[in-house]
């Protein structure tokens, strides 16, 4: 069996022409790509932000229930270990820079080889000490300068680290197309801000006219209202990610392809997604982390190309999330599920379009609301007035760009709090989220639980909560139960108001 799973950041599902016909950017390879595969209707998000999902993608299990961002831990059972040991052989191709950062630690290292690009948002790798001469004097929003630095080294599009990632996949390709057994994951940091892309993208878009100051690539995470960012600044910057979207989906072509190329597309499992989305002034909202998790960030595009084209062009309304992508490869190329993974394997739907996956998922970021769907309603639970008790869970205390409980060392506690392992683990206070950057009042965001059903209101504007009853039960029962069937900490049911029950630990 051969697997490529591509993990295109940021990647918000209405970008995309096969879920929205109307608006998307110009995506005619994954259009394209979505004839030959099945589209997933139902994927939803599980861990936020970004190195949280792909602990998701890496476990098969939600990471934001018991920690923030945050490594590989040395309890994790991977789905990398797993393909190894049944002799598949693996590599990822990635320009996510997070992977060098502190936080970020154990991921590449996992596979059998791995190649990471240097450069993306504020990746610390040209070495100049002066500040750079391209720095803009005006501009909304905000302007890292060791990314101004980073930027210069490529003079050419196919230069930008996304675009020599996917050229590396296809080098990948073209150096092992006659393996009949391998993994490659190949993860593009774009279309995730910086929104910095070339002109000729841009023109499909209306140009880079319209904008009264020099640049605007980075947006705040803050309310558009509580900036000075006018609508033409945020419609510019709309179609700014438009545009990086198109250009992402050609250098995708560019490995849909060479896979063909080499006569192994169609005995080829390729799955595409992404880890979050991001919102672009919708709701008065730009960036992430700091709200509630919206469908602009929770309803995420999922396509998969089975071997042989299985089911090509259909839709699938079964429910899916991160966590199930470890045991669909696992099965696929006939290695075990560990039985610490909760996801489902996706692989009986290829002979089967009713097979059942899931019946509901859970998905937050941590130490914020905890959120759930079961497909119909989504159910963002808010945490009781002062957000405690709180606590995050690690043997490797690190998180982005700094280490856990430095703040706290003397309430540390080490001990085997983890229902899954008895490795010892740090039991560290948690006094506010840590994925949260520049927003000190995100839990002012949330205070509020709330409740929609999609079928009426899909873009939840109307809060059923205390005019139905009947779905709010239900859905307070589905979250209950997913706590307890995902072993989440016991605290958690205290922290958001929910009766404790007796096998938390």
């Amino acid at each position: 069996m051969r697997t490529v799973l591509v993990l295109m950041d940021t990647l918000r599902r209405d970008a995309l022409g096969c879920y929205n016909p109307e608006g998307a950017a110009q995506t005619p390879c994954l259009d394209a790509f979505a004839q030959d595969s099945v589209v997933f209707d139902n994927h939803w998000i599980g861990s936020a932000p970004c190195m949280p999902a792909r602990r998701d993608i890496m476990c098969g299990r939600y990471n934001f229930l018991e920690r923030p961002w945050g490594p590989v831990e040395p309890f994790d059972v991977t789905l990398v270990d797993g393909l190894r040991a049944g002799g598949t052989y693996t590599h990822i191709a990635t320009d996510h820079c997070h992977y060098a950062r502190t936080g970020g630690e154990g991921y590449l290292q996992l596979f059998n080889t791995w190649e990471l690009f240097r450069g993306q948002e504020g990746d610390p790798w040209v070495s100049r000490i002066d500040e750079p001469n391209n720095m803009p004097e005006t501009f909304y929003g905000r302007v890292r300068e060791q990314y101004q630095k980073n930027r210069g080294r490529w003079p050419r599009e196919e230069d930008m680290p996304s675009p020599r990632t996917f050229r590396a996949a296809c080098d990948f390709i073209d150096e092992n197309a006659e393996d009949d057994d391998f993994f490659l994951m190949v993860e593009a940091f774009d279309p995730h801000e910086p929104f910095d892309v070339p002109d000729t993208y841009m023109e499909l878009y209306g140009g880079s006219d319209g904008l009264d100051r020099d640049y605007f690539e980075i947006p705040p995470y803050k309310r558009v209202s509580d900036t000075d960012i006018p609508d033409s600044a945020v419609d510019y910057v709309q179609r700014r990610y438009k545009a990086l979207v198109t250009m992402t989906d050609h250098w995708f072509g560019t490995l849909v392809d060479k896979l063909k190329e080499r006569g192994i597309y169609e005995d080829t499992m390729v799955l595409v997604t992404t880890d979050h989305g991001y919102f672009l002034g919708e709701r008065d909202y730009l960036g992430k982390n700091y709200m509630h998790l919206y469908n602009e960030l929770a309803h995420l595009p999922f396509i998969v190309h089975f071997p042989g084209g299985a089911r090509a062009g259909e839709r699938a309304g079964q429910l899916t999330q991160a966590i199930d992508i470890m045991p669909t490869v696992l099965e696929a190329h006939g290695c075990p599920v560990p039985p610490e993974v909760c996801g489902a394997s996706l692989m009986p739907l290829v002979t089967d379009a009713e097979a059942p996956t899931r019946d509901y998922g859970l998905f937050g970021v941590h130490a914020m609301t905890v959120s759930v769907t079961d497909g119909r309603y989504t159910y963002f639970r808010a945490p009781v007035p002062g957000n405690q008790p709180c606590f995050e869970y690690a043997a490797i205390p690190h998180t982005i760009r700094h280490k856990m409980g430095t703040e706290c060392p003397d309430e540390i506690e080490c001990g085997r709090f983890l229902a899954r392992t008895n490795y010892p683990v740090y039991k560290i206070p948690c006094r506010k989220p840590a994925n949260i950057d520049q927003r000190e009042d995100c839990l002012e965001e949330v205070h509020d639980s709330l409740l929609f059903d999609l079928a009426e209101d899909y873009g939840q504007t109307h809060n059923l909560v205390g005019e139905d009853a009947a779905a709010e039960e239900h859905m307070v029962a589905l979250l209950r139960r997913g706590l307890i069937e995902h072993e989440a900490p016991r605290e958690q049911f205290d922290r958001l108001g929910l009766e404790p029950v007796e096998d938390a630990r």
